[in-house]
């Protein structure tokens, strides 16, 4: 374990496709973004900020003790929300910065504080997480992330495809863990404030994966294997209600 202090910053917007202002639904009787803020705050973060894109959702965080910043309602992705907080916080370019997704409530602390240990050493400019998988049907299922290393333990590729795609049994690889990607990301401030100037790839786009963007401009991304498997997040009305029984049984 390192001593180095990092800010956890989370995103949150209020519109979202499939289930509308999830982020401010009821979890146990506090608002879902709260939920995932307090969890956040049990790791080592010196800090931990929520960037909205909403003055609802800063509202309700400053009533309930939590930081919270204005962000433009028009960013692409969360990647480029954090840059701009990044950039209203005035952090210091040597603060580590972990990107803790806002719809997960059931957040382990102890993966935040493996992950920015993780990206201290790594030397890297970002980093992120995954787990291995051993269910045939998870390795198939196009609404889980895999991801490919190489052998630094740095991505190759990052897809809703079945990657590595064994191509002559069908099965699934020996000779490697196959990955499952956790969205949880680590990253230097300067390349942050760098970030929102990148282009958007064609790789991004058809994947609506915002780390592709990254390796796509020749940047490397560490992963970090590892053996907590989180809880999935709130998407849809029905994720909703799992997270309820669970945070109910707590």
């Amino acid at each position: 374990m390192l001593n180095q202090s990092f800010t956890v910053i989370i995103p949150a917007r209020l519109s979202s496709t499939r289930l509308p202002e999830k982020i401010i639904a009821d979890i146990g009787g506090k608002p879902l973004i709260v939920r995932t803020a307090n969890a956040a705050a049990k790791s080592r973060a010196a800090r931990v900020v929520v960037a909205a894109d909403d003055e609802k959702i800063v509202q309700i965080c400053t009533d309930n003790g939590i930081d919270a910043v204005l962000t433009d309602k028009t960013h692409q992705s969360g990647t480029d929300r954090l840059a701009q907080a990044v950039s209203l916080l005035g952090l210091p370019e040597n603060m580590p910065i972990i990107n803790v997704q806002g719809d997960e409530p059931l957040i382990n602390p102890q993966i935040i504080d493996d992950l920015a240990d993780f990206f201290i050493k790594s030397g890297l400019n970002m980093a992120t997480a995954a787990h291995a998988i051993d269910s045939i049907d998870e390795f198939h299922n196009a609404n889980i992330v895999k991801v490919v290393l190489d052998k630094n333990n740095n991505a190759l590729y990052f897809s809703r495809a079945t990657i590595p795609y064994p191509r002559d049994s069908g099965e699934m690889p020996t000779q490697i863990s196959v990955l499952r990607h956790i969205g949880i990301y680590a990253y230097s401030v300067p390349f942050l404030l760098n970030y929102q100037r990148l282009e958007q790839s064609p790789l991004e786009e058809i994947e609506k994966l915002e780390q592709l963007r990254v390796l796509w401009h020749g940047e490397k991304i560490g992963v970090m294997k590892t053996a907590i498997i989180p809880h999935a997040g709130v998407d849809t009305a029905d994720d909703l209600e799992r997270v309820r029984r669970l945070w109910a049984e707590q």
